[in-house]
């Protein structure tokens, strides 16, 4: 079963930017041509070609399929690069039948779909698994589906999935899932009560158990404004694991609160991912630290090759927005990168963002979309309220 953890940063891990022109796409002339080197990985470049030739030879071979896809998937991890999510997935390619498709790779392709932020498909195939008849309980299915439709902004649905993962076993997950909601719709002293209660008995438990639980409770007391209490949790759990969503969301938390120089020593030593890059171009924006040109200009060459996708601005405007507003200060264009983001992607952030960029931008009929697209969800939000 994933780890929490790994389900956060399915929710995070596109963090490809994009800037405001859109680089010409590059057309093949010939099948061989190469495009471009993707970069190098730590894995033996040997046992890679070893293990594609194996599957070219065995593609409906499940058990090599999925080592080779989640190998690819922990490499997008990793560096931040959803191209290997597209190997991943050219890995699970054997089975085109639905029917056929062992649970394990429909699983598998519903986690790619949803790192690809292609949620409706990813709650589709999670619901034709769930669907399959059979005794076995399948939590990681259900908690996916939360998630995918939290990220969605529908929070009813996700409360269903979320009493689901209870259902098959996963009382801890499944009683934090519905937390996590809970908290999302402002109801912050239950919400802070259950993760609390949940920290208590699960004291025992590993690092990676309490750091998520921590990093919740972290982020509610952010949203509700106490950023004191917000600020000792996100410390406490970079103590017990100091994993790349805590390390990212802290980081966020430092440059909201003004504190960049704080967000650079965090981000020292970091891989630089896509993400990673983006937050040092903007604590050094704010902090006017001399990395801050250097950070910027190597994000601008980054985004030029993002934008050779067609889905750059479509899938990633978060970034884009956040990039064009707080690095480059073009809010008319971080306002329409913004809108379209939230199109399908509204976790917080994505409305926190489009918040900003309305209020950057001046355009009161903007604040008005993000004023009733959180009332529609049900978002409590006190940065997103302040800005309003």
């Amino acid at each position: 079963m994933a780890t929490p953890t790994t389900l956060r940063l399915l929710a995070l891990a596109l963090c490809i930017s994009a800037f405001a022109a859109i680089a010409t796409p590059i057309t093949p002339t010939r099948d061989d041509e190469v495009i471009e080197v993707l970069p190098a990985v730590a894995s033996s470049r040997a046992e890679e070609r070893r293990l594609r030739k194996q599957l070219a030879q065995q593609p409906r071979d499940a058990k090599l399929a999925l080592g080779v896809a989640q190998g690819y998937l922990d490499q997008a991890h990793e560096l931040g690069d959803p191209r290997f999510v597209g190997l991943a997935m050219a890995a699970i390619s054997g089975w085109t039948d639905e029917a056929t498709m062992p649970d394990a790779v429909l699983m598998m392709r519903a986690v790619l779909q949803q790192y690809l932020h292609d949620f409706d498909a990813s709650a589709a195939s999670l619901k034709r698994l769930l669907a399959r008849p059979g005794a076995a309980p399948r939590p990681q299915a259900w908690l996916t589906l939360a998630t995918v439709r939290r990220v969605q902004g529908r929070y009813g649905e996700s409360d269903a999935a979320c009493k689901q993962v209870a259902a098959a076993g996963a009382a801890l997950h499944g009683n934090a899932c519905l937390a996590e909601n809970a908290a999302l719709r402002g109801e912050v002293d239950r919400a802070r009560a259950v993760f609390s209660g949940l920290l208590a008995t699960q004291r025992n438990a590993a690092p990676s158990t309490l750091a998520w639980l921590r990093t919740s409770l972290a982020e509610l007391e952010q949203r509700a404004g106490k950023a004191a209490a917000a600020d000792a949790e996100f410390k406490a759990v970079l103590k017990l694991d100091a994993d790349p969503y805590a390390t990212l969301a802290y980081a966020d938390f430092l440059i909201e609160q003004k504190r960049p120089a704080e967000a650079l020593a965090l981000l020292k030593g970091q891989v630089r991912s896509d993400a990673v890059l983006l937050r040092l171009a903007i604590a050094g924006v704010q902090a006017k630290a001399p990395t801050a040109k250097a950070d910027g200009d190597e994000m601008r060459e980054r985004i030029a090759l993002a934008n050779q996708r067609p889905d750059a601005k479509v899938a990633h405007g978060r970034e884009q927005s956040m990039f064009a507003l707080q690095v480059d200060g073009q809010p008319t264009r971080a306002l329409e990168l913004a809108r379209g983001n939230v199109a399908q992607q509204r976790e917080p952030l994505d409305l926190l963002v489009f918040a900003q960029a309305a209020r950057a931008s001046a355009d009161p009929a903007a604040l008005a979309e993000v004023r009733k697209l959180t009332l529609e969800m049900g978002l409590r939000d006190q940065r997103v309220e302040t800005l309003l």
